[in-house]
C-alpha cells in the first residue's frame, strides 16, 4: 500500500516536463513570428506615406492604368499649393469632404447617413478626401472587400504620418477631372487655359463639380447638371470656411 502512494520519481515526471516545455516554446516561436510579421507590415505601410509627407508622388495607379488602357496621351502637371488658387482646394473640400479638416480619414456621420439612404434605394458616395487620395495612389477601380480593407488600413496610416495640408495638396494633384486629365496644373490649362494660380471661384467650382464622373464632364462646356452642382460647390465654399479654412490647415 505505501509503494501505491508514492510519489513519482523524477525519471517519470521528465517526459511530462520536457513535453509542456515544447508546448510553451512552439507557443513562444509563434508569437515571436506573428509580431515580426505585424512589424513588418506596419514598416511597410508606413513606409510609402513617410516618403509621401516629404516627396512628391512620380505617378498614380489610375493613371498607370489609363496608360495601359491604351490611353497614352495623359495630361498632368504638379503644382504646390502655394500656386494653387485657394478657391480650388476649398472648392474640392465643399464638393467632396466638408469634414475633411475635422476628421481622422473617415466621415463617420455620412457612412451612417449613406447606409440609411442605400436601405430607401438612394445612391451616395461617403468616401473622404483621404480615402480617394490612397486610392487614386496605391490602389484600383472596384468595390470589393480586399480594396476597401486595403485602403481604410493606409488611410489610417496616412491619416497618421501625412499632415492634412499635405493629403489635399496631392489630392488635388492626381485627382482625375477628364478623360485624359490628372490633377488641378492640367485641368486648369486644358478646360480654360489659365494657370491653376489664377483660376476663379466659379472656375473652381465647375472643374471640383467634375470629380464623381471625370469621364462624362466638360468643365469648359458643361452640361445643365454640371452647372447646377458647380452652383452648390459655390455656395458652399465660404460655409466650409472659405480659402481661410485652407490655409490654416495644419497651422
Amino acid at each position: 500500500m505505501r509503494n501505491l502512494m508514492r510519489p513519482k520519481s523524477a525519471a517519470s515526471q521528465s517526459p511530462l516536463i520536457e513535453k509542456s516545455t515544447s508546448r510553451k516554446s512552439k507557443r513562444s516561436g509563434v508569437l515571436r513570428w506573428l509580431y515580426r510579421l505585424i512589424m513588418l507590415v506596419c514598416v511597410i505601410s508606413a513606409a510609402p506615406m513617410v516618403y509621401l509627407r516629404y516627396v512628391h508622388p512620380p505617378t498614380s495607379s489610375f493613371i498607370e492604368l489609363n496608360k495601359r488602357n491604351n490611353n497614352p496621351n495623359i495630361k498632368h502637371e504638379w503644382r504646390d499649393l502655394e500656386d494653387i488658387s485657394l478657391y480650388f482646394p476649398n472648392a474640392v473640400i465643399a464638393s467632396e469632404d466638408q469634414q475633411f479638416p475635422h476628421h481622422f480619414g473617415f466621415d463617420i456621420k455620412q457612412i451612417k447617413l449613406v447606409l440609411n439612404e442605400r436601405g430607401k434605394g438612394y445612391s451616395r458616395g461617403a468616401s473622404t478626401i483621404t480615402q480617394q487620395t490612397v486610392k487614386n495612389l496605391f490602389l484600383w477601380p472596384g468595390r470589393s472587400f480586399v480594396r476597401k480593407g486595403l485602403e481604410a488600413w493606409l488611410v489610417l496610416w496616412m491619416e497618421l504620418i501625412v499632415p492634412k495640408k499635405r493629403i489635399l495638396e496631392i489630392y488635388v494633384n492626381y485627382a482625375q477631372f477628364g478623360k485624359r486629365v490628372f490633377g488641378v496644373g492640367a485641368a486648369s490649362k486644358h478646360y480654360f487655359d489659365v494657370e491653376a494660380s489664377a483660376l476663379t471661384p466659379k472656375q473652381a467650382a465647375l472643374i471640383a463639380a467634375a470629380l464623381p464622373t471625370p469621364s462624362r464632364s466638360n468643365p469648359a462646356n458643361p452640361s445643365v447638371y454640371l452647372l447646377e452642382r458647380a452652383a452648390y460647390i459655390q455656395d458652399q465654399m465660404p460655409r466650409v470656411g472659405g480659402r481661410r479654412m485652407v490655409r490654416e490647415l495644419d497651422d
